[in-house]
């Protein structure tokens, strides 16, 4: 029997119990918005997107940073019983084009952008190669401001003479939301089709994981993308179902996130292992300088919960953090098609670091062969890629059904994540298989050469890979960001790894760098190392 939900109800019902709550902090320009606000906004979006035409079911594509807007726009989408398509801010015009053309987007709206990051550029040209996406809407920075194509609207004056109100197309749960891409690490990107349960429950996780009380408003701080599954749920949907704030960082900046925390009284942070390496390094920058207002008591005075997904988190930046801001991080996992909590550290217990937790309420998870469905029978030291199954996993890759059925069967979803699993039924990453090395014959995990090259008191930062090799078919490499005033030299540290690993573990070569090259999200692109 069909059961009527929309997603969207999230908003509505804080914006019914809790008008004049702050809904949005965005403090570049100082403005504070109350769900009362948001709602009505998001009814204009939705009667805009109404008069043009569409209808329950179809697509429309968003780009846009952490600005007050991508929420606007979300909201007004899913009111009209349109799927919301979150598009990468990074992507190149002949991207977008792809992603509307793959998604079937019949609207389009995008943030203009700036002169070092041209959004609204690219995104138009897309939209210009794009056959049937029908209408697109310039988002400016000022909402009075002029739009830079000719003939475009912008959000201001597609909005104008709409009304604030409007009744929510009712939707079937089992309806899909929104359409997720996955990074296209390997081919081109495929879109997850999330239905409009599969990203409420997961939201609604906040509660049952985070101990969130509508009653005691969180404060999060918005640093992940919230174009990215990551950011969307457990920030954006997570706060609209407690009826909390967001306080939105165009853009991860460790310093200015650091006086956010702060000044805003930031009680809920959530984010992948390089934000949390840049927030102590930050930190011992300002600690360093007589100058530096960042009081780190004030921040531990309000910070409750401190969230970490996205990859791995390095052991020593889990012990350094909880030293300096008297958190422990909780790290989950999960995956854009798992809309995307999968499973946790539980609230209240003594937490395992490098432990992934345990599956989330409603979810089962189980280890099984990279080359077949098989389970792997448990020991303490077996180790087999992660399947999951549950009300999180979603209908499938939009217009891909042999994809699909290669990631599900049965209802698993097969995550493409090596993992282990301890007698308490905790789990733990161990890389992804596509990164595995295999140098020899033997299997190595680069996870645990970076997890030990981190212990090195000259090692900031590491990644490894593998890179050809004639006679062991591949070689360890790591490439190394060492800390400020470091002395180890390359041959050193490869010295210095010998002593600490198997053989067949330890880095042959180690390049000293600058920089790693990462993501929107914040994750680490081996692909592009060599």
């Amino acid at each position: 029997m069909p059961t009527t939900y929309n997603l969207a109800t999230l908003l509505e019902d804080s914006a019914r119990k809790y008008p004049e709550r702050e809904a949005i902090v965005f403090p570049a320009t100082g403005r504070r918005m109350t769900y009362a606000e948001v709602d009505a906004v998001a009814n204009m979006v939705a009667n805009f997107l109404v008069g043009k035409g569409i209808q329950p079911g179809d697509k429309v594509a968003l780009s846009c940073p952490n600005l007050p807007y991508f929420s606007l726009v979300y909201w007004g989408i899913l009111k009209a019983g349109a799927t919301v398509v979150p598009l990468n801010v990074l992507l190149k015009a002949r991207e977008v084009a792809y992603h509307l053309g793959d998604s079937d987007a019949k609207a389009y709206f995008c943030f203009e952008g700036t002169a070092e990051l041209p959004i609204g550029q690219e995104g138009y040209a897309g939209f210009q190669q794009s056959d049937g996406c029908e209408t697109f809407v310039v988002i400016t920075a000022a909402l009075d401001g002029e739009s830079p194509f000719e003939g475009v609207p912008t959000f201001g004056q597609a909005l104008g003479g709409t009304q604030p109100t409007f009744d929510t197309v009712e939707t079937d749960e089992d309806d899909t939301a929104v359409i997720l891409y996955t990074s296209g690490t390997t081919g081109q990107p495929k879109g997850a089709e999330l239905r409009h349960r599969n990203m409420r429950d997961n939201a609604l996780f906040s509660e049952a994981v985070f101990g969130c009380d509508p009653e005691k408003p969180e404060r999060y701080l918005c640093v992940l993308p919230l174009f990215h599954s990551f950011g969307q749920t457990v920030i954006q949907n997570g706060a609209a179902s407690t009826g909390s704030t967001v306080v939105m960082l165009p853009r991860f900046e460790a310093r200015p996130a650091l006086e956010l925390m702060q000044s805003e009284r930031i009680t809920f942070f959530a984010g992948v292992p390089t934000m949390y390496w840049g927030l102590l390094g930050a930190l011992k920058e300002a600690q360093s300088s007589s100058e530096s207002s960042v009081d780190v008591a004030e921040i531990r005075k309000n910070l409750r919960v401190a969230a970490a997904g996205g990859a791995a988190l390095p052991v020593e930046v889990h012990k350094e953090f909880e030293k300096r801001f008297g958190v422990t991080i909780r790290e989950g996992y999960g995956l854009s098609e798992t809309s995307p909590v999968a499973s946790f550290s539980p609230e209240g217990d003594d937490i395992r670091v490098g432990s992934i937790g345990i599956p989330a309420p409603g979810v089962e998870m189980k280890l099984i062969q990279p080359d077949s469905w098989d389970e792997v029978e448990w020991s303490e030291d077996a180790i087999g890629e992660i399947a999951i199954k549950g009300h999180n996993i979603m209908k499938g890759y939009y217009g891909r059904p042999d994809a699909t059925d290669d990631a599900i069967r049965d209802g698993w979803f097969r995550s493409g994540d090596l993992g282990r699993r301890d007698a308490d039924g905790w789990y733990y990453i161990v890389d992804r298989s596509k990164d595995m090395i295999i140098r020899g014959g033997y299997n190595v995990y680069p996870r645990e050469v970076e997890e030990v090259l981190m212990t090195h008191p000259d090692v900031s930062l590491a990644a490894v890979i593998g890179v050809p090799h004639e006679s062991h078919g591949e070689e360890i490499k790591a490439f190394v960001i060492r800390e400020d005033g470091a002395t180890v030299t390359e041959d050193e540290l490869v010295a210095w790894a010998k002593e600490q690993m198997a053989a067949y573990k330890y880095p042959r070569i180690v390049e000293f760098v600058p920089s790693l090259p990462m993501t929107a999200t914040g994750k680490i692109l081996k692909r592009e190392l060599s």
